[in-house]
């Protein structure tokens, strides 16, 4: 009776281990053999984990103290890569550490696909902690590719390096979170998601200066994605809506971001084949951006429209802004030329800031708004509304005068109209432009005129 008693004990005392200590859902990249000294390339013990965990039924990869250098690394379903507070994922200076996925021309001509951090085809997947992931960008300039060809003692060089990585990529995937974390110097891309859907960044720190084409977010041909909260400062677009294909971009919130930008801080386009809409933005400041506060760009077909954009602070922004429809139609991947597309209700509203100086200024002297569509494809419903800018001035009797190209068919950029015959508002091939409580106030003076309007349809909202 004793031996039968103890062996219960026994039974119960192992059931109640088993139940407190289930299989764990953790894989510490360190255990399948990464060594965070900060040369060691990692990419192969890093992936075994991530392989690990989604072969166990899924759970989190984490990299804990220390810096990690590593290639290209492919999360699949149900893993989350974590980056601990004192730990650092670092790229490879070495292009051919990465992997392309889904390789694509993008609108300047370049092959892009490598990443750093990437899923293709992938579901219920994550990238978090509040470590950084910094893409080693600088190692992709051309002077430090040159040398890289002589380390390596290549004998064939061309095209090497030019398909600079993406810092995360994202696609054809679903239930994407990205959070906490902080994204430093990508060689491209901070964060592309292409046909995916289910999306979160929240908390999410970028700064991107190390090369060209260094965007922030790009949302691209996806959908249900909310982005708030972030703190983004890139050379090129900080939050970028786009379609490089006919799919379209929809249903997108944006909110509670601090941006900076020197081409463009919240931008729709210019890779705008397939529509966009369904798009709020609201509560976000911009600041000592060169290149446009908000840009809506509908040049290769897309369909924008149900776009609200509320509440925006902006400080020292050239062409606060700007509004184009043209007839660029450039197509990607292989896709059918689109027929010109349209802009139209779109809802600008609660909008405060200033201009950049007169010697910061890329048109000088600036202006706050451009919109225009082309003499055949007209800008459709526009609502500007409690709408406050402050501009330098600066305009002379000459640019009263001054004369605005169609450019239906060029890139679209603010700064190639050169100066506008308005200093407040300029507006072009509009259907029904709606302003109520738009204000422009002057700091030096300007002989143009506070309003320019061709061919446009006005009224005053109620």
């Amino acid at each position: 009776m004793k031996d039968k008693l103890h062996f219960t004990s026994l039974l119960i005392a192992c059931m109640l281990f088993v139940g407190c200590n289930p299989k764990s859902d953790v894989y510490k990249a360190t255990d399948f053999g990464a060594i965070a000294n900060g040369k060691t390339v990692n990419t192969e013990a890093i992936q075994r984990a991530i392989d690990a965990c989604n072969e166990g039924g899924g759970g989190t990869v984490i990299l804990d103290k220390g810096d990690y250098v590593s290639g290209t690394l492919l999360l699949k379903d149900k893993v989350t890569l974590h980056i601990a507070e004192d730990a650092q994922l670092i790229g490879s200076s070495n292009p051919l550490d990465y992997q392309s996925i889904d390789t694509f021309t993008d609108a300047t001509g370049q092959k892009r696909g490598n990443c750093l951090i990437g899923a293709k085809n992938a579901t219920n997947i994550a990238v978090t902690g509040k470590g950084t992931i910094d893409g080693n960008g600088e190692a992709f300039l051309a002077k430090n590719i040159k040398a890289k060809i002589k380390e390596l003692n290549l004998a064939q060089t061309e095209g090497f390096g030019s398909n600079r990585p993406f810092l995360l990529r994202f696609v054809n995937s679903s239930q994407i979170k990205v959070q906490d974390v902080h994204l430093r110097q990508p060689a491209a891309w901070t964060c592309h998601f292409y046909q995916s859907n289910d999306i979160l960044v929240e908390n999410v720190s970028i700064y991107s200066h190390a090369h060209k084409n260094n965007d922030g977010i790009d949302l691209d041909s996806s959908y249900d994605a909310i982005i708030k909260n972030c703190d983004i400062n890139t050379g090129d677009d900080a939050i970028c809506i786009k379609t490089t294909s006919p799919k379209p971009t929809y249903n997108v919130q944006v909110s509670d971001c601090k941006l900076r930008s020197d081409w463009g801080s919240i931008k729709f386009g210019t890779e705008s084949m397939g529509d966009m809409y369904n798009i709020d933005i609201t509560n976000c400041q911009i600041y000592d951006t060169k290149g446009g506060g908000i840009k809506v760009l509908s040049v290769d077909g897309a369909n924008i429209h149900d776009v609200t954009i509320d509440g925006i602070q902006m400080d020292r922004v050239d062409m606060p802004i700007f509004i184009r429809l043209g007839e660029r139609l450039r197509t990607y991947r292989n896709a059918e030329k689109q027929e010109v597309g349209s802009i139209t209700d779109v809802i600008i509203k609660n909008v405060k800031g200033s201009a950049r100086a007169l010697d910061s200024s890329r048109v000088n002297p600036p202006s706050g708004i451009l919109m225009t569509g082309t003499p055949n494809h007209k800008i459709g419903k526009i609502l500007l509304e409690n709408i406050e800018l402050e501009l330098p001035g600066g305009g002379i009797e000459e640019h009263t005068m001054a004369t605005v190209a169609e450019d239906e068919t060029r890139y679209p950029e603010f700064s190639f109209f050169t100066v506008l015959p308005a200093y407040g508002l300029y507006g072009r091939h509009i259907e029904n432009l709606q302003t109520n409580n738009v204000v422009f106030t002057l700091n030096g003076t300007d002989k143009r005129e506070s309003q320019v309007l061709v061919d446009t349809h006005t009224t005053l909202s109620e």
